[in-house]
């Protein structure tokens, strides 16, 4: 895959580390990067036997509840910053938060606009969103969630689908036997992905693995999906491609003419979509509205450092936890359409 990002200043400054006869040239490229932005290698790769746990706060169903992430140790975390990318670099596996568990319709996303980036559900014209339910699907078709520490920069024109970035973490589909639960943090296989240009973004959906499913040694990459689980793959991109159309929305189309690439290309994918990540964390990137406040990554002297204490008092000014609100009948209606 071919990135065309040399009019960013990260990149630049790589090159000529690259290029550097100075001892930095002569480092791995993780360490460069960190060398560059400051950024602890430790918050970069430090995965391995790497426990999470969540504490939900507010009602669920309503627009108060909130689910905030904590490290093993107790700290309250950003599961857009704070967690690890990668779960086993030398073996390409990758964190998975999950947002939404399958069969589910509540539109559950990591809120990259709040302290802390908790999960909350997505609101659209002040009402909790659900997914509407197009014949034949029920609710999300996967376990769905994102990749932490990366992120689809909207100033970045991707050459093979002709859009910029929608602003978020790269989209996961997890596409094994266990339904999990919101605010779990899954290791996972990357076995392709599929561009889908959504509204005139580009919209990465990874397909993924868990790799704890008894079947993962089966699957290594998106030929095997197509062998193993006929038809998965084109209802993933019949669900993605009319799942807005109840609202109104005009169906979603596809670079590469909707089919799924390989998991060599879905790894550089993602790869590249860290590296957004890293200049947006590092200050190279504007970050807007997004808040890029954690407690594992930067260093003290960065306006995105956030002390333990800080965070405890982000999550303490929240709505304590209670009971849940129904949810409306009209989430399990479903819609009919001819497809085109």
């Amino acid at each position: 895959m071919v990135y065309h990002t040399a009019d960013s200043q990260i990149n630049v400054r790589l090159r000529l580390l690259r290029n550097s006869v100075s001892a930095h040239a002569r480092v791995p490229l993780t360490r460069r990067w960190c060398l560059l932005t400051h950024i602890p290698p430790e918050s970069l790769h430090r995965a391995h036997n790497m426990s999470f746990s969540t504490e939900e706060r507010g009602n669920p169903n309503t627009l108060s509840y909130r689910i905030y992430f904590k490290s093993s140790d107790g700290k309250y975390i950003s599961p857009f910053h704070d967690i690890p990318m990668y779960a086993d670099e030398a073996q390409n596996i990758f964190h998975m938060v999950v947002e939404v568990p399958r069969w589910t319709n509540a539109k559950m996303e990591i809120a990259t606009k709040d302290p802390l980036n908790p999960i909350k559900q997505d609101v659209k014209k002040g009402n909790l969103r659900y997914v509407a339910n197009v014949f034949p699907h029920k609710g999300y078709i996967w376990n769905y969630g994102a990749i932490p520490q990366t992120w689809e920069d909207p100033g970045h024109k991707d050459n093979d689908t002709g859009c910029c970035g929608d602003n978020d973490p790269i989209d996961v589909c997890e596409i094994g036997n266990k339904v999990c639960c919101r605010g779990d943090v899954i290791k996972v296989k990357v076995l392709g992905v599929l561009a889908m240009i959504d509204e005139g973004e580009t919209d990465w959906k990874v397909i993924a693995i868990n790799v704890d499913d008894p079947n993962a040694k089966d699957f290594n990459n998106i030929s095997d999906v197509k062998r193993l689980k006929p038809g998965y793959l084109e209802a993933t991109v019949d669900w993605f491609r009319r799942y807005k159309v109840p609202d109104g929305k005009p169906e979603n189309q596809f670079a590469f003419n909707g089919e799924f690439k390989d998991k060599d290309f879905a790894t550089e994918t993602i790869k590249a979509t860290h590296g957004f990540w890293k200049a947006l964390i590092s200050q190279q990137t504007n970050a807007g509205e997004l808040n890029c406040k954690n407690t594992c990554v930067s260093e003290g002297d960065s306006p995105f450092c956030c002390s333990a204490d800080e965070a405890k008092a982000v999550v303490d000014g929240s709505c304590p936890c209670g009971e849940a609100s129904p949810v409306p009948s009209s989430v399990d209606k479903w819609f009919y359409y001819a497809k085109n």
